[in-house]
């Protein structure tokens, strides 16, 4: 029992991923007590579908893969089915994989003889558990789908005003940036009148398309950008 608990807190590696993994366990247990277990904590800052957040679990790949611009940390959110399954029970997930590798690595790979630098074993470790999240998760995206998961809280975007987040016209789909409160949600958007609307440009959230997949929006009208012909 001593040799587990000292493998538990020796390196520094598995001390750091032990006590992570010992706050993420006092989180669900105070959330078990609370009755909110399977909603989990979806109060994150990140919108992954446009205007409907309960997408099919299979099909939006085109609607995505149309959005170019869409920024590193959206696309990695995505890649661990961030949207699909609440943010706290893939982050939970991954920092329990974290550990369960660390802890092997320190084993196979000697790391007590490494002292405070075994740290650096945990950049490659959050990698592969990175990955396996990923596909860890995956068999909990149809369970919450069937649960009708729909993500983050909605809110009504209608007549907001957002940032653009990239360049868009015509028919081309880009994304938009909001702050509602304390939360910033990031939308897909399409100009209405197909006029091109810049990265930074302020517009107003106008319409819904009507498969309910991204927002339709307008340069917003104002003192600074209102033009008067004389």
């Amino acid at each position: 029992m001593s040799e587990f608990v000292k493998l538990l807190f020796h390196p520094l590696s598995n001390a750091i991923m032990t006590v992570l993994s010992g706050i993420t366990a006092l989180y669900w247990i105070f959330t078990f007590i609370a009755g909110d277990f399977f909603g989990g904590d979806t109060d994150v800052d990140v919108d992954l579908h446009g205007a409907d957040i309960d997408t099919d679990v299979d099909g939006d790949a085109d609607l995505n893969d149309s959005v170019g611009d869409k920024p590193f940390f959206q696309k990695a959110l995505e890649y661990v089915n961030i949207g699909k399954v609440p943010f706290m029970i893939v982050f939970s997930t991954f920092k329990f994989i974290a550990w369960i590798v660390t802890l092997t690595s320190s084993v196979a790979l000697g790391l007590a003889s490494w002292g405070w630098k075994s740290v650096f074993i945990l950049i490659p470790v959050f990698f592969v558990a990175f990955i396996i999240t990923r596909y860890a998760t995956k068999p909990l995206v149809k369970v919450y789908h069937a649960m009708g998961y729909n993500g983050e809280e909605g809110h009504d975007l209608m007549g907001r005003i957002a940032k653009m987040r990239s360049t868009i016209s015509g028919n081309i789909i880009g994304a938009a940036e909001l702050v509602i409160g304390s939360d910033v949600i990031r939308v897909n958007v399409q100009s209405k009148t197909g006029e091109v609307l810049e990265y930074g440009a302020d517009v107003m959230i106008a319409d819904e398309s009507a498969d309910r997949k991204y927002y339709m929006v307008v340069k917003e009208v104002n003192l600074n950008n209102l033009k008067f012909d004389i």
